[in-house]
């Protein structure tokens, strides 16, 4: 048996049944069976999604200003900050 959290209820068998007995009679919940099971297929792969290739992690330091302008843009900053510098590279050569 695994260990189990401080204040996990565990219920007793007539419990159990009972939970069980009105899970089965409630018909939004009628449970799969093993041939149902068989078939079913995870939505999407565990961890995070594979990049694209084209980018490499690295740690950079930019100033406080830079930062808080570009995450104060909102959800896809970091984006919008790589095409800000590649759109600067267009123009510019880094020395």
């Amino acid at each position: 048996m695994p260990k189990l959290k401080p204040g996990t209820i565990i219920p007793t068998r007539e419990e159990d049944e009972a939970i069980t007995k009105a899970a089965m009679a409630d018909p939004d919940s009628i449970p799969h069976t093993d041939e149902e099971w068989a078939h079913v297929k995870p939505a999407k792969g565990r961890g995070r999604p594979l990049g694209s290739g084209t980018k490499e992690q690295l740690t950079v330091r930019f100033d406080t200003e830079v930062i808080d302008k570009f995450r104060g843009t909102g959800i896809g900053w970091q984006k919008r900050m790589n095409d800000a510098l590649k759109d600067w590279l267009r123009t510019h050569t880094p020395t």
